[in-house]
């Protein structure tokens, strides 16, 4: 059955969070409880603006990809220093992410191209 947020494959948001749960902990494993500064803050608006603007072009042109609205998301996250809103984008990215994760096993499910109609447009 599928569920919200499956992404019309059945258990694929469970299967996809599961894969970032265990890619989590083995980052724990790995490298201990980590602490950094954030290293975000209006000095990479003008870069999130022109992510921005790469989506709305990318859309208007029929070419979007997940690149395009990942790299958008992260940006919008590196030009935040509000930790409040700073944790709100990093859960968009986190988000968009998982989502193009589903997108890629519902292609491979489905026995379609494993890369989007989009990204063989733009291929070299």
């Amino acid at each position: 059955m599928t569920q919200p947020g499956d992404y019309g494959l059945p258990g694929s948001l469970h299967r996809a969070l599961s894969d970032v749960a265990a890619e989590r902990a083995a980052q724990d494993a790995m490298w201990g409880l980590q602490e950094h500064p954030d290293g975000t803050g209006p000095a990479y608006a003008p870069e999130a603006d022109l992510a921005k603007q790469a989506v709305t072009d990318a859309a208007a042109e029929g070419r979007l990809t997940w690149r395009h609205i990942l790299h958008e998301e992260v940006l919008e996250a590196f030009a935040e220093e509000d930790a409040d809103r700073l944790r709100t984008e990093l859960i968009q990215v986190a988000a968009v992410a998982v989502k193009w994760v589903q997108d890629l096993d519902r292609r491979r499910s489905c026995g379609g191209p494993q890369t989007s109609p989009a990204e063989k447009a733009t291929s070299p």
